[in-house]
């Protein structure tokens, strides 16, 4: 097992799984069954693989059926629950787990996409002033995710709406973050985390992005989720 310069992770695990109800109900959206698992095993088992230590569990709805099959630890690795209470966007729950991360930067996860990136490129391609550090992934012949802009440095000047695309950047949904970046909103404000802060903070914060060319799924869509039934039962 790795060690890594930061050992901290977040993972966003308070979805509805709305668009999942016809073949999930009754629990959150990370707990879907994949191959036999929930996939929230997946993503705990490749975080615990690469050296972290201590995962903080964004979670809100039915978070307690997440806390009875995980309990307190995942292997060796330690779980903090940190509990929205009231829905407050993806930007309130990070700013709700931040809060908990004793570091001063820690890896960010979406709770319902897999990208099985290595972290420690996300921290050599760190420098001292960035705010958030984005993995990044090139799609084809796409309608269902935003692009991302980079300049020669790497730096994110952008973001576009959803829209077809012959090919593209998307973010990925693996980040490091400065574990202050959201100390400007309200301990309980509503936003949202991609819209209110990365889209329209890009001009104002550093934001870089890595890209990387390893396996991508987003479990969201019926279609995905059924796919990777197939995919997480050969290859994980």
């Amino acid at each position: 097992m790795d060690s890594l310069k930061y050992d901290e992770a977040i993972i966003l695990a308070g979805g509805l799984g709305t668009r999942l109800r016809s073949v999930i109900s009754d629990i959150p959206k990370p707990m879907a069954p994949v191959a036999g698992k929930p996939f929230l095993e997946y993503l705990l088992e490749s975080l615990f693989v690469q050296g972290i230590q201590t995962v903080i569990l964004a979670v809100g709805y039915k978070w307690e059926v997440i806390e009875a099959y995980f309990g307190s630890a995942y292997k060796t690795m330690k779980l903090v629950y940190s509990v929205e209470e009231t829905p407050i966007g993806t930007g309130g729950g990070i700013k709700l787990a931040l809060e908990k991360c004793k570091g001063n930067k820690a890896f960010l996860l979406n709770g319902d996409t897999f990208f099985d990136v290595n972290l420690k490129r996300l921290i050599e391609s760190d420098v001292a002033d960035n705010d958030v550090v984005l993995s990044l992934k090139k799609m084809f012949t796409f309608d269902r995710y935003g692009t991302v802009e980079t300049d020669i440095q790497n730096r994110i000047v952008a973001f576009a709406d959803k829209k077809y695309c012959d090919e593209g950047l998307i973010n990925g949904g693996v980040y490091l973050v400065r574990t202050d970046i959201l100390n400007e909103f309200g301990s309980t404000e509503k936003f949202s985390f991609e819209s209110r802060f990365l889209e329209t903070g890009c001009q104002r914060c550093k934001l870089s992005g890595v890209v990387f060319e390893d396996y991508f799924i987003d479990i969201g869509i019926p279609e995905d989720f059924e796919r990777a039934q197939i995919d997480f039962k050969n290859k994980f």
